[in-house]
């Protein structure tokens, strides 16, 4: 804990590099990702403060949209779309990604229930091969999923018919830093 101490005393001493913050924000990108420790979006896009919106969540899940019950997901995907007019919107799953690889292997979460019930949003369950450790096919179709559950909410919707949104899909690689997108034509996650 003490070096994260150290660097947040030292970063408030540059206060003409964070001046113009305090104007407001003009992000182009929700960035959709978990909440692992070693997934950071700023690093991994190289964005710079008040570049991009964030919705991290326990395996980047995106729950389904319910007018009735209103989520904290929810909230800030229509605050970045009809506020923030946010122009494009990423989901980033990532390799070794704990939460889809439970899914995928049908792991017994009955020791951590919010877990086990947050993770219930995923369905349909994820697909891949439980022996892989970087559970990449399970991952991937999990993101394609959650875009899926995108579509259906109703700003998302109402953007991309009019075509001022883009939707994206992306793979992240922990072990090797690689970004990898989807491309709908072949269907496949390739490099960027």
């Amino acid at each position: 804990m003490q070096p994260l101490i150290d660097n947040a005393r030292t970063f408030g001493q540059r206060p003409e590099e964070f001046a113009g913050l305090a104007e407001g924000q003009s992000p182009q990108v929700l960035f959709i990702t978990c909440s692992d420790s070693r997934v950071v979006p700023a690093l991994i896009t190289g964005a710079r403060p008040g570049e991009l919106f964030e919705l991290r969540t326990a395996g980047n899940i995106v729950p389904p949209h319910t007018s009735g019950h209103p989520t904290g997901e929810a909230a800030t995907i229509e605050y970045a779309v009809e506020v923030l007019g946010v122009r494009d919107v990423v989901v980033c799953g990532h390799s070794h990604c704990g939460a889809v690889g439970a899914l995928v292997r049908g792991d017994d979460l009955d020791a951590v229930p919010a877990v086990r019930d947050w993770l219930a949003n995923a369905t349909p369950r994820p697909e891949g091969s439980a022996e892989d450790p970087a559970v990449a096919e399970g991952v991937q179709s999990h993101v394609l999923t959650q875009l899926l559950r995108l579509r259906a909410y109703p700003c998302v919707a109402e953007k991309l018919d009019s075509g001022r949104l883009t939707l994206h899909a992306w793979y992240y690689e922990v072990h090797t830093g690689a970004v990898l997108a989807h491309r709908p034509q072949t269907d496949t996650f390739t490099a960027l």
